[in-house]
Parts: C-alpha cells; structure tokens; sequence
C-alpha cells in the first residue's frame, strides 16, 4: 500500500512539474501541419504517433529543464517551489524519468516513417538544448520558439515522409509567436537574471524594451499567419481565425505592461493556450470545407 501511494504522489509530482496541460501550446501546431498535409483528416495510426511523439517530445524537454536548471530555481524565489529545489523528487528520478520520455519519442518516430527516423534525434537535441540557452545567449527566446516550431514541419513529415517549404513558414510563425510570449514571460525574472549572470532580453534591453520586442515578433507573426493561409490556398475561415488570433494576442498585450505584469499567468497560460487552438479550428475546419492545395 505504502509503495502505491508513493507512486500516486510521484506521478502527481511529476505531471505538475511537467505542466503536461501546456501540451496544449504546440499540439495544436502539430495537428495543423498534420491537416494540412493530408489534406484533410490524416490516418489515425499516423495521427496518434503525432500526439505520442509531441506529448512525449516535450514531457522529455520539461524534466530536462527541471534537472538542469535545479539550482538556478534554487535560489529563485518564483521557481524555489518546484520539485527538484523542494525536494519533491529526486534528481536521479527526473533524470530517468527524462529518458524514458525521451525514448517512447525515439520509438513512436520510428514507427512513423524513414524520415521521421533519420530526423528524430536532431528534433530531441533541439528541444534539450534550450534548457543550457540562458546561459549562452539572451535570445534563447528564439530556440524555444524554435522547439515549439518545429512541430508542424514534423508532423507534415509524419504524414507524407517528405518535407514542403510551406510548412517551414508555419515553424517560422510559432517561432515568433513562442518566442515573443516568452520574451513577455522572462520579465517576471529580469532582476534574478541580471543579479545571477543568466542572459535574457529582459535582462538585456530592460522590461520597455523587452514588451517592444515581443509586441514586434506578434505584429510580424500576424503577417506571416495571413501569407500561410495564401500559400495554401485557404479560404474565409482561415482567415477569419487569423483574424481572431490577431485580437487575442492584442488583448494578450493589452493586459500586462512593462509597469504592472500581475496578469502574466492569464496572458501566458490562459490566452496562448486558447491562441493555439483557435487557429488548428479554423485551419481544419477551412481545409475539411473546402480542401487545400
């Protein structure tokens, strides 16, 4: 009894740590590229190992990050909560815990096709990567942007075992969008950062110069969701989800400020999870109607 509720608690533990809900930032992405290459509804074996490869992509990249940043959270006070600072769970655990994840991704890519074989191991080294970028650049931004981006590329490879150019300016366009959300989401740590030698646009440019920044990658992103739905030939509902993209993510900005960022969990959390969704619906829904090129 005591070994299966110590088992229930680390699970708990583990999918907090993970925040495996926020699976809901990218999935979407990916399901997008999975529509739009099978120009409709893909088949469902392939379209599971998607899911199973993007779940356990980033369940593998967020235990990662936890082990590797477990002393920089440490002496934060924001992240001293977490599970490794806390004591939670063990580094030993969360280190097998990471390649456990990492290999279910290694396999399920595998069962896809050739390509998705030959590239996997080069998607799992970028998506473990970001967690050293702090320490290197203060545009790590754009690596995660990157991580999350590559989704849609991948899952287009998922389905039809080659890669289309047009599917690459879909990774662009998540790019943007993650990294100017995360750009937004590092000011909560702008002060920690410069006082610890960790590199962030915050922490470079200064909170006014950061929410410039980010209000910058969103306005070029909104441009580059109206040219994808023109390189695929999509129609009114497309664009009508664009369009609605657009307003959430000006009500994203309208919400916090250089000077009051209170609302960054609602802004963050909340908006981006729904910013994602909605356009998957509109990208489907369009293609489902009315096919795609």
């Amino acid at each position: 009894m005591g070994t299966l509720t110590a088992v229930a608690r680390n699970t708990r533990v583990t999918l907090e740590m993970i925040k495996w809900e926020h699976s809901v930032f990218a999935l979407p992405f990916a399901l997008t590229g999975a529509v739009l290459a099978a120009k409709g509804v893909p088949p469902w074996r392939t379209l599971l190992l998607i899911i199973v490869c993007m779940v356990s992509a980033r369940t593998a990249a967020m235990a990662f990050n936890r082990l590797v940043d477990a002393e920089i959270d440490r002496i934060n006070p924001r992240t001293a909560t977490r599970a490794i600072p806390a004591g939670l769970l063990s580094s030993g655990f969360v280190g097998a815990f990471t390649l456990v994840s990492s290999l279910v991704f290694l396999v399920a890519a595998a069962l896809l096709n050739r390509l998705t074989l030959l590239l996997a191991p080069v998607a799992l080294g970028v998506v473990l990567a970001y967690s050293y970028m702090k320490r290197v650049t203060r545009w790590s931004h754009l690596v995660l942007g990157l991580a999350l981006g590559i989704a849609p590329s991948a899952a287009w490879i998922a389905v039809r075992g080659t890669l289309d150019w047009r599917i690459v300016v879909l990774t662009m366009a998540v790019l943007l969008w993650v990294a100017g959300f995360d750009v937004l989401y590092a000011c909560q740590d702008c002060e920690h950062d410069r006082a610890n030698g960790l590199n962030s646009v915050p922490q470079a440019f200064g909170m006014s110069g950061a929410f410039w920044i980010a209000r910058g990658m969103h306005a070029v992103l909104f441009v580059v969701l109206v040219w994808l739905v023109r390189l695929f030939h999509l129609h009114g509902i497309a664009m009508a989800g664009v369009g609605l993209v657009g307003a959430l993510l000006l009500y994203e900005h309208s919400i916090i400020s250089p000077r009051d960022i209170r609302r960054m969990n609602a802004a963050f959390f909340t908006l981006n999870g729904i910013i994602s969704l909605v356009y998957f619906l509109a990208a489907a829904a369009d293609v489902l109607v009315f096919g795609a090129s």
